[in-house]
Formats: C-alpha cells, sequence, structure tokens
C-alpha cells in the first residue's frame, strides 16, 4: 500500500471499532431490562479497561465492576523502547482513578482467584466475592515454567523475560547497561501462541540501537525453535540497514531450538551446543492467566475457547473470555486486538442481557514494531465472522511496503507514537 492509503487505513483501524461502540451508545435509549444488572470484568489491560468503559458508556445504568490487582498498569506495548533507553518506564504508566470518576466504574485493586460459574461469584483472594449476572475476563499471558529445564521462577530474576512490562523491563535494561562492549545478547523467543508475536525481534532492533551507540563491538543472537516470525522479511532487511551484523537470527533448524536453561552459567543448551551470553532475554512459552486456569476456563491447550460470535466460553456460559487469553479465530495476541474484542464483547453483553440477539460487527488489528526510535515498520488486518469463527477479511490491510526510504519508516514512527496515544487515551481518558 502507498503511504496515503496506509495512513488513512490505519486511522480506519484504530477508529473502527470505536465508531461502532459509539453507534451503540447511539442507539441505546432503552433501559437494561433490570437497572442494575451486575457485570464483573477481571484484568484492566487493554482488554479489560476498555470493556469495563464502553460497558458504562454503553449502558449507564448498568452495575460494572473492574478488579485488578494493581494502581498502575504498565503497557506492554512501547515497553521495549524502555528496554532501548528511549522512554521512560513511567510514560507506560495509567491509572484507575478516571474510570471511576468520569464513567461511575466501581474500580476494585484486588487479586481475582477464581470464578465460580455455578454461584455467578467472582471469589476474591481476601475471602470476599462479587456477584454477576454476566462476566468479561481479560486476564492476559502467564508464563509457563513447566517447559523449559532450568527455568523456573527464581531464573527470571536472572535471565528476566521482560514480556509483562515494569520491574522485568527495568531489570532487563540494567543488565544491558552493565555488559562490557563486545559482549553478547542472546534472545530467545517463545513458541507460538503467544503474546505480540513480533515482540521478541522488535526488541533485538532497540537494544542493538542501544548497543551500536555504547558499546559497538557487541552482538545480538536471536536463538528461535521458529523457522519463521511476523514481518521476518522487514526485520531482517531493517537490522542489516540499520546494524550491518550485529544482529544474528538462527530457526530451529538451524541450532535456535533451546534444550536447556543454565542460570547458574548464563548459558543455553541448543542442539547445536551450549551457547552463553552477557544478558540472556529468555521469553518462555506462554498459556492463558492464571485465573482463566483456576476458574476452568481453559482447554487442553492452555488457551480459552469461546463462541466467537460472542466471546462468550464454550466451557462456561455466562463468562466471556477476551484478549490474549481467547481463541480469537485469525485474530493476533495484541494490544489493539483486545480492545476491538473489549468493544464488541461489550455490545454483546448488553444484548444478552435484554435477551437480544447479539449484532455481529468487524474486528480489527495493527500492529507497529520499532527497529529504531525513528525507524518502524507495521502490519494490519481487519477481522469478520465466516460462520462461527473469525477470520481476515481477504484483501483487507497489508504490511509496510519493502525496500522503503527511511524517511518513510520515520513517518511510521510518528503514526505508531499516535496510535500508541489514541488506544490509551481510549482505555483510560
Amino acid at each position: 500500500m502507498n503511504k496515503i492509503t496506509r495512513r488513512k487505513f490505519t486511522k480506519f483501524l484504530g477508529a473502527s471499532s470505536i465508531v461502532y461502540a459509539l453507534e451503540r451508545i447511539a442507539g441505546y435509549p432503552t433501559p437494561l431490562l433490570a437497572a442494575k444488572q451486575k457485570v464483573v470484568v477481571i484484568g484492566g489491560g487493554f482488554g479489560g479497561a476498555t470493556a469495563a468503559k464502553y460497558l458504562c458508556m454503553m449502558a449507564p445504568n448498568l452495575q460494572v465492576t473492574l478488579v485488578e490487582p494493581n494502581k498502575l498498569y504498565y503497557t506492554c506495548p512501547f515497553s521495549n523502547l524502555v528496554i532501548g533507553g528511549h522512554k521512560d518506564l513511567n510514560e507506560l504508566a495509567y491509572g484507575y482513578d478516571n474510570l471511576h470518576k468520569k464513567y461511575g466504574i466501581n474500580v476494585i485493586h484486588s487479586i481475582a482467584a477464581r470464578l465460580d460459574a455455578s454461584s455467578k461469584k467472582v471469589l476474591l483472594n481476601d475471602g470476599g466475592s462479587l456477584p454477576y449476572d454476566r462476566a468479561i475476563v481479560s486476564p492476559g499471558v502467564s508464563m509457563r515454567f513447566d517447559k523449559m529445564e532450568g527455568y523456573n521462577v527464581d531464573t527470571v530474576n536472572i535471565m528476566p523475560h521482560a514480556w509483562k512490562a515494569g520491574s522485568s523491563t527495568l531489570l532487563l535494561k540494567k543488565q544491558l547497561s552493565a555488559i562490557s562492549d563486545g559482549g553478547t545478547v542472546l534472545i530467545c523467543p517463545p513458541k507460538q501462541p503467544y503474546r505480540c508475536p513480533p515482540g521478541p525481534y522488535e526488541r533485538a532492533g532497540l537494544i542493538a540501537h542501544y548497543l551500536k551507540q555504547h558499546k559497538p563491538s557487541s552482538k545480538i543472537l536471536i536463538l528461535d525453535a521458529k523457522e519463521q516470525f511476523a514481518k521476518q522479511a522487514l526485520f531482517t532487511s531493517g537490522w542489516e540497514h540499520l546494524y550491518g551484523h550485529m544482529i544474528e537470527w538462527f530457526p530451529g533448524s538451524a541450532g535456535g531450538k533451546i534444550l536447556r536453561v543454565d542460570a547458574g552459567e548464563m548459558a543455553v543448551e541448543t542442539e547445536f551446543g551450549i551457547e552463553k551470553g552477557d544478558v540472556i532475554n529468555y521469553i518462555p512459552d506462554q498459556w492463558a492467566g492464571q485465573i482463566a486456569h483456576e476458574s476452568g476456563l481453559v482447554d487442553e491447550s492452555g488457551w480459552c475457547p469461546v463462541d466467537q460470535r460472542t466471546f462468550e466460553s464454550k466451557i462456561h456460559p455466562g463468562i466471556h473470555v477476551i484478549g490474549d487469553a481467547a481463541i480469537a479465530g485469525a485474530m493476533p495476541k495484541s494490544g489493539l486486538s483486545a480492545s476491538s474484542q473489549a468493544k464488541f464483547t461489550a455490545a454483546a453483553v448488553i444484548d444478552m442481557l435484554n435477551n437480544k440477539e447479539p449484532e455481529t460487527t468487524t474486528l480489527a488489528n495493527t500492529c507497529y514494531s520499532f527497529l529504531a526510535p525513528d525507524y518502524a515498520i507495521s502490519v494490519a488486518a481487519v477481522y469478520n465472522l465466516s460462520g462461527n469463527k473469525i477470520v481476515k477479511v481477504k484483501g483487507s490491510g497489508g504490511v509496510s511496503p519493502p525496500n522503503a526510504k527511511h524517511s518513510v519508516r520515520r513517518e511510521e514512527a510518528k503514526y505508531a507514537q499516535g496510535w500508541y496515544d489514541s488506544i490509551t487515551n481510549d482505555m483510560f481518558g
């Protein structure tokens, strides 16, 4: 797509689900059948915070409770810019006061232990409980400590994954600042599916930018069990253009498959031998967040099967699962996917509380990736229902043009910042 078309399309992606939700708001003058029906939302990220806000916007007489243990939410999008030294973590921090004061959401900073589908209650760690007529769960992902020999909870403090923004992000940044020039950084991406498919490769570029400026003799090895990855051609050409041969990627067939990690020796064992690193960013395999497991919402895959027409759980009716934890057809696990699903699900929940057949809508995703602070690439797509499954609309979206000038990539970096400002304001503004 050319730059003008791409810019217009990106604006559409950011606005389409909002327009849909606002149309629903304008078209919802009829009060709910029961004026104080209760919806409890678990998780205050891109899915949960957005769902809670739009529930209240669409149905102001609905009693909405958002359960989120943290008073500040740090976004995973743009956290790689923190690791590379281009943003401060505080720039990615958002609180929940506005959701309570402006929209009337009851925000509870507590840990939801599990949902009891039979009694329709959310059970809290402190012994309390919250009744619901319907619940929306957006638990994100949890790291798997059962998949790799040598990897456990304690290993995270030595080989930080930094796949949830916060203290782990800062630890990885600190480790990078401590290595000597000529050091080696290992990045070990997980198997599919996982949160933010292009994330490890964006991280490689931004770490390379830091190393090129401060420790130019250093190198980055990406040891990847996969044979290909998202936006691969754009990443590899961009790495070569910006950093020469500083970044090397090894697929599983060429030694990228990791068999064991050894935190004490700062090494990983592959089928081709031992690789040592001064910094090792081991990103573990993932599955749905813990509460989904505790509540019996997952299948044998570790993810949550849902009716993709409404995101209602196929295991426990009355509970809707959105965002990274949900099996959502062709949609990737990303921030905008979660946000788009949240608005659609909020409308579906209101319909179902009113004993109406939920309407269908278009869903969208776009994902920007930085290779340097002023150099970004992107992928975008539109999705709809085909039967009972979410599929990509044929011919929709696309990726950044190959072989583009640096000026084009610079413009994409500006669009990325605009996208981030827009979606976080949509969540918390």
